[in-house]
């Protein structure tokens, strides 16, 4: 048994054949003591409902409820998975509840209900780890409905999150979080501590939401992004003239000669409100 009283999570994907499918983006986590480390660094529990995403065998799952939380919501695509967190369900009765779906078109902020304490931690699968977060990042309600996100990404993916203007990494996903999150890597995970081992190293990033980020519609602010950062290498006169271009940049005093790499999150944010 292992130390939460149910059988190791080994043990667990043997017995239910849970070997990792590679077309769902799955990398388990079988060490305990690190799933621990990432419910505590979603800090406080008690009390909070815990939306988790892509749980497989359950192990960061065993973990949440290890650390306290009063309610997990585990949605998972994997219909093989389905057994084995039921056998968590019951060795913790009334706090897990398993959605069997689709993250994707999954309705969050309905399956969090009226809870004001609300956290999502997950271990996401890799194939939608950044199309779920810039979800979660552009709702046109905010604050949303969450009051943080404790989410594992590629260390790649995590930079970009938490990237600067000027920085190599920075782009529409680190102008995305910027505007309405304070986001850090809280730690990196190495590759040999998932089965089966991906090629690179992962990190934990912790985003906290920002109560009164910059006035902009979260549609606009996309739109100007995407446009800039699609021909990054391009003068911003250029990557922005389907959007107007030289007149828009002027319009908000910037440049035109500058690259989207150089701009700032407020810069972005006076673009989009132009638009």
């Amino acid at each position: 048994m292992s130390m939460d009283g149910l059988p190791p999570l080994r043990e667990v994907i043997e017995r239910h054949g849970l070997f990792a499918r590679k077309a769902l983006g799955q990398n388990f986590l079988l060490d305990l003591n690190l799933t621990r480390r990432i419910a505590r660094t979603a800090e406080r529990l008690d009390g909070a409902t815990v939306i988790e995403v892509g749980p497989g065998p359950g192990g960061l799952t065993r973990a949440l409820l290890m650390e306290g939380a009063a309610r997990v919501v585990a949605i998972e695509r994997d219909e093989r998975c389905i057994a084995a967190l039921e056998q968590i369900a019951a060795h913790y009765p009334g706090r897990l509840e398993i959605v069997a779906g689709d993250a994707l078109k999954t309705d969050f902020a309905a399956l969090a209900g009226e809870t004001e304490a609300v956290k999502i931690v997950a271990n996401l699968p890799y194939n939608i780890g950044t199309e779920l977060l810039i979800r979660w990042l552009t709702p046109e309600r905010w604050p949303p409905f969450y009051e943080s996100m404790t989410l594992m990404f590629q260390r790649e993916v995590a930079e970009r999150i938490v990237a600067n203007p000027a920085s190599s990494h920075y782009g529409r996903l680190g102008v995305l979080a910027g505007w309405r999150t304070e986001a850090r890597i809280a730690f990196d995970v190495p590759p040999q501590a998932f089965t089966p081992a991906p090629k690179v190293t992962s990190s934990v990033v912790r985003i906290v939401p920002r109560r009164e980020p910059l006035p902009v519609d979260a549609a606009k602010l996309a739109r100007v992004t995407e446009a800039a950062f699609g021909q990054r290498r391009k003068m911003l006169r250029q990557s922005l003239k389907s959007l107007g271009g030289e007149a828009l940049l002027e319009k908000v005093g910037i440049d035109g000669t500058r690259r989207a790499e150089t701009l700032s999150v407020e810069e972005f944010a006076r673009l989009a409100r132009e638009l």
